[in-house]
């Protein structure tokens, strides 16, 4: 378990982020602790492929974010009225968001962290696990760049080129698809109830993430092209988050509030 208490410290250094920020507890300070825990696993050992995909996913995703805040003004001023300033929190929830989210980190990372304390497991899992990660961070970044270039070229449209054709989330189905390949690669090297414990934890707590933000979306996008016909037909014949899953909308799920 030293690992993994090294990943939560570690997480909680980089997520601490968002006492300047509130919502850089979830964004910056989640990509930024993903990258440094990689670097972690590495000097502590880790397989390098493996540890290497964790530090590019978290400095793609902490730098694309970053590159936003500072950019896109449209987006900072859009967003002030669709995510919580933190102004007047108490900092006792402060502190609780904080460690809920780098305990949160340190549990998706524990995939390796165990693996690498153990010294066992499948290299053909770990080799399986490692191409579902990639092909998810190939994913998510390919739906990022495919909706910059739509929002520029028409801000005031909905996007449905690219990947957004085949489901509406595609960023948030590459995460998903990334941390599942975490979680199977490790398959074969957890050891005992309370390791399997904190990695399904993890697992599931970063579906649950990517759900709730998938019903945020949803919400802001059907109050802004809710009266657009070609939004509403959109809707109706695109997946929001696994492609060919008939799952259409989750805006009905109130107990999506991450």
């Amino acid at each position: 378990m030293k690992l993994f208490l090294f990943a939560f410290i570690t997480a909680m250094v980089f997520s601490a982020l968002g006492f300047k920020k509130y919502v850089w507890f979830i964004s910056l300070g989640y990509g930024f602790s993903i990258a440094a825990i990689g670097v972690m696993l590495l000097i502590m050992g880790a397989n390098v492929p493996a540890a290497l995909l964790f530090v590019i996913y978290g400095l793609r995703l902490g730098g694309y974010l970053a590159y936003r805040e500072i950019k896109s003004s449209t987006y900072n001023n859009k967003m002030k009225t669709e995510i919580k300033s933190g102004d007047g929190m108490k900092a006792s929830a402060k502190i609780g968001i904080w460690l809920t989210s780098a305990l949160l980190y340190a549990c998706q990372t524990a995939t390796l962290a165990f693996r690498t304390a153990n010294q066992k497991g499948s290299q053909i899992m770990l080799t399986i696990g490692m191409i579902i990660s990639a092909c998810g961070l190939i994913i998510e970044t390919a739906a990022d760049l495919q909706k910059n270039k739509a929002k520029k070229q028409n801000p005031a449209r909905f996007v449905d080129t690219g990947l957004y054709k085949i489901v509406r989330c595609p960023n948030y189905f590459g995460e998903m698809l990334f941390w599942m390949g975490a979680f199977v690669g490790g398959i074969t090297a957890y050891s005992g109830v309370l390791q399997w414990v904190i990695v399904l934890l993890g697992y599931l707590g970063i579906i649950y993430v990517m759900f709730g933000g998938a019903r945020r979306l949803e919400m802001r996008q059907n109050r802004t092209y809710g009266e657009d016909p070609e939004y509403q037909n959109y809707v109706r014949t695109t997946p929001i988050m696994i492609p060919l899953v008939p799952l259409y909308s989750v805006e009905k799920y109130t107990w999506l509030v991450a």
